[in-house]
């Protein structure tokens, strides 16, 4: 009798066992959204309400119905894909494991984005003060004269008025104080300064479209009389307002020879 006590208790061990295999994956990731940085793309998501989520796998891929590939495995809700080049366009998706090795299927959603160069700490002289450095071109990463064709911004001391200016066949918008240039993540499709100028605020962050249809931005670090300061992303892909999600291209044509054109009064 006590044999088959026992007997019967291992079978009830065994198909308790049996019954917690868990073999339901977790749901998928929700929430992914990406921030555009130099030769680098951060992807991020909300975390998963599952209890027995143990980690997520990254995925990219070069279109969004096409074959991914696993870029890495993390416990967190972030992971930054290294290997992205800069003026190209990926897709991301992330699926989600649990510890019994059940993984999800990819989040659906739409999540792209296209890496951008990026520098810090440019100067800045106002235009009376020097103009051959009181400009900036995005696309050739440089410092230049105000009037030179590359310029895509330059700083002016308007009778003590601190400006940022563009030409009339480019816009500039002033997107406010920002902690970081991160804060800013895509182009505004609106709003766009009349005048052609904004007013130069340490601490805020100006979206900059430039005649070639790319677009760039700028946060000031500090600024003077005479001296700018400021940090920079530019989107080499053409018609992207990637600061982070790619938009279908707006081209414009120049308008007229630059050198023609007057500061602002």
């Amino acid at each position: 009798m006590k044999l088959l006590m026992i007997t019967v208790t291992a079978s009830m061990l065994f198909v308790g066992c049996e019954n917690q295999i868990d073999s339901t994956p977790p749901p998928a990731p929700q929430g992914i959204r990406t921030i555009s940085l130099d030769h680098a793309v951060e992807i991020r998501w909300l975390p998963s309400q599952a209890e027995d989520v143990k980690g997520y796998n990254v995925w990219v891929s070069d279109q969004y119905n096409g074959h991914y590939q696993l870029i890495s495995s993390t416990s967190a809700t972030s992971l930054v894909d290294h290997g992205a080049a800069n003026g190209t366009t990926y897709y991301y998706a992330v699926s989600a494991y649990d510890y019994d090795e059940n993984e999800s299927e990819l989040s659906k959603e739409v999540v792209y984005d296209t890496p951008r160069p990026e520098g810090f700490g440019v100067v800045l002289s106002d235009t009376s003060t020097s103009r051959n450095i009181s400009g900036y071109g995005f696309a050739r990463y440089n410092v230049l004269n105000c009037y030179d064709i590359n310029t895509d911004i330059f700083f002016v001391n308007v009778r003590g008025r601190l400006v940022l200016q563009v030409w009339s066949d480019t816009d500039i918008e002033d997107m406010g104080f920002t902690s970081s240039l991160d804060d800013i993540s895509e182009s505004p499709t609106e709003g766009w300064a009349p005048s052609k100028s904004v007013e130069v605020i340490a601490g805020h962050t100006y979206v900059i479209w430039t005649v070639d249809d790319h677009y760039a931005k700028v946060r000031v670090q500090n600024v003077s009389a005479s001296r700018l300061v400021f940090d920079w992303a530019y989107q080499t892909a053409k018609g992207n307002i990637e600061l982070k999600m790619a938009q279908p291209s707006r081209t414009r044509a120049r308008q007229g020879d630059r050198i023609q054109k007057d500061l602002v009064k």
